[in-house]
């Protein structure tokens, strides 16, 4: 009798289950949409801006410059335009999904550019050189909140990265990020309102820059923190949310 038993197939391999996160949908959800409105909003901040400054003639600038330090202060404008787009265009890389799974040392490497050669210096030298040459203060108070949280959100991801808390990085790094992309809205916003006539002739330019820099920032804050709540819920119907990285910055 125990010859007729046959032992039992071996079982097959548990298919992995799918995270939610990473299930097609809408297209507004897919990484790679996003990845081309990021990179389309980051090619209209480098054209906007970078040209202008760098052709080193005052005349160009956009920004009044104080008259007793012009020279100084034009100087400051061109090390945080410049600053500002090499955040920029390491965001993008930062972003990129396919290149964060398949390349982790050139996310390791965009990181500490973006940190070191972008984030930082430039809300430094916009909180501490900016602000105290800008003619009129024009918008100042929004600007100083905007670079302060910058630069905290940009040092809070830098830490949670040397104690390998992946998922605490990325969140940080998502806020420093949100907050590096709200000039480019507000230049959008200001040509937007300013090319009717109503606003140029009722509008306090005082008021409008103002808000403006206040409105971005906070706006652009909030959809980040949707963005991660969102993507938490979705990953939790699959399992832990897990953010793989292969060593520190």
């Amino acid at each position: 009798m125990t010859d007729l038993i046959q032992p039992a197939p071996p079982a097959a391999p548990a298919r992995p289950t799918a995270n939610p996160a990473d299930q097609p949908g809408p297209f507004w959800r897919q990484p790679y949409f996003w990845m081309v409105v990021l990179t389309s909003l980051v090619i209209f901040n480098a054209l906007y801006a970078l040209p202008r400054y760098l052709t080193f003639n005052q005349d160009n600038t956009r920004v009044g410059l104080d008259p007793h330090h012009s020279g100084l202060h034009y100087l400051f404008v061109i090390a945080h335009v410049v600053t500002g787009n090499v955040a920029m265009l390491t965001l993008v890389l930062q972003m990129w999904p396919w290149l964060r799974r398949h390349h982790p040392e050139i996310h390791r490497i965009s990181g500490r550019v973006y940190c070191l050669g972008g984030a930082l210096p430039s809300a430094l030298i916009g909180m501490t050189a900016l602000l105290v040459l800008r003619q009129g203060q024009l918008g100042s108070t929004g600007l100083f909140v905007m670079a302060s949280l910058w630069i905290i959100t940009t040092v809070m991801g830098w830490i949670r990265a040397r104690q390998y808390r992946w998922v605490a990085h990325q969140r940080w790094m998502v806020y420093s990020f949100a907050l590096a992309l709200a000039t480019s809205w507000g230049r959008f916003v200001v040509l937007f309102l300013t090319a009717f006539p109503f606003a140029q002739h009722h509008l306090n330019r005082y008021v409008l820059v103002e808000v403006t820099n206040w409105l971005c920032f906070v706006v652009n804050l909030l959809v980040a923190h949707w963005w991660l709540e969102s993507r938490a819920k979705r990953s939790s119907r699959g399992g832990t949310e897990v953010v793989s990285y292969p060593s520190p910055l």
